[in-house]
C-alpha cells in the first residue's frame, strides 16, 4: 500500500478538530492537542486529551478530510478513543466460556449442550443420534419407556472427574503426607460403585475434613479409624434421682 501524501491543510487543521471535539463533549472535557496522523490522501486524524475523570487515558479523536481540489478541510468523525495506559473494560467473554466450577448457586440453571464430550446416550444397543433433532426424539422416547438415564458420563467425562478430585483429595495434599494410614484402610470410606470406585470413594467420618466428599484411596487425614484412644469413656456413675425407671415425684 502506498504511503498517504503529505496534506498541509489537513495536518494544519487543529482548530477545525478542537472546535469539532466541543461541539461534541463540551470544552470542558476536550484538553491539550496531542498531534495528527495522516491516515490517507487528504485525510488526518488530530487527538486531543480527554479531561473526563471517568477516562482517564483516554483521548478525542477527529478526523477531518479535505476534498479534491478544495482548499479547506471538513470534518468526517469525532470518536472517543483508549490510549495504551487507559483503563478499559476486558474482552467479552460468552457466560458459557467463562462459568466455573461452584457457579451454578441455588436456583440458577446450566443447560448441558447436546454434544457435551462429557456425556454420551444411556441406552444401550443403540448408534449415536446424527442431527440434535434425532437426539432429542430419541432422549423422549427414553424417558416415555423408563429405560433409565436419557446419558450417562463418557470416559472423557469421568477422566476430568478423577483429575480434579486427585487434585483436590488425592495422596499429594499436605493432608495426605501427614495422615497415619490412607484412606483404602479406613473403616470410614464408603467406595463409590463403578469404574471409579477402583480409586476413589466418598468420606463418612463426621470429624474428617472432607466429610460427605471424594476422596482417593491413597487420600488421607488425621481422623483415620485406626487411629484408637487407648483409654475408653469412663461410665457415667447411677443417677441421685432415678427418673427413668422411677415413676415417683420428688416431692412423694
Amino acid at each position: 500500500m502506498a504511503k498517504p501524501k503529505a496534506d498541509a491543510v489537513v495536518m494544519a487543521a487543529v482548530e477545525l478538530a478542537r472546535q469539532a471535539a466541543w461541539e461534541t463533549a463540551g470544552p470542558e472535557q476536550v484538553g491539550e492537542h496531542l498531534g495528527a496522523v495522516l491516515e490517507a490522501d487528504r485525510v488526518a486524524t488530530h487527538a486531543f486529551v480527554c479531561l473526563h475523570p471517568g477516562y482517564l487515558g483516554w483521548y478525542w479523536a477527529v478526523t477531518v478530510a479535505r476534498a479534491s481540489r478544495q482548499k479547506e478541510a471538513t470534518v468526517d468523525e469525532v470518536v472517543l478513543l483508549p490510549g495504551a495506559e487507559s483503563l478499559r473494560a476486558p474482552d467479552w467473554v460468552p457466560w458459557a466460556d467463562r462459568i466455573g466450577p461452584g457457579d451454578v448457586a441455588p436456583g440458577l440453571l446450566m443447560p448441558t449442550p447436546d454434544n457435551d464430550p462429557r456425556l454420551e446416550p444411556g441406552y444401550a444397543a443403540s448408534s449415536d443420534p446424527k442431527t440434535p433433532q434425532e437426539a432429542i426424539e430419541i432422549r423422549a422416547v427414553v424417558r416415555e419407556l423408563g429405560l433409565g438415564r436419557q446419558r450417562v458420563m463418557t470416559p472423557y467425562g469421568r477422566d476430568q472427574s478423577a483429575e480434579r478430585w486427585l487434585i483436590e483429595a488425592g495422596s499429594e495434599t499436605e493432608s495426605a503426607r501427614q495422615a497415619p494410614a490412607p484412606c483404602s484402610s479406613c473403616g470410614y470410606l464408603i467406595r463409590l460403585r463403578g469404574s471409579l470406585g477402583a480409586c476413589f470413594g466418598v468420606c463418612a467420618n463426621v470429624y474428617a475434613p472432607r466429610d460427605g466428599q471424594v476422596v482417593a484411596i491413597d487420600h488421607g487425614c488425621g481422623a483415620h479409624s485406626d487411629v484408637v484412644d487407648e483409654h475408653r469413656q469412663a461410665e457415667l456413675p447411677p443417677p441421685v434421682w432415678d427418673t427413668m425407671t422411677v415413676d415417683q415425684s420428688l416431692f412423694d
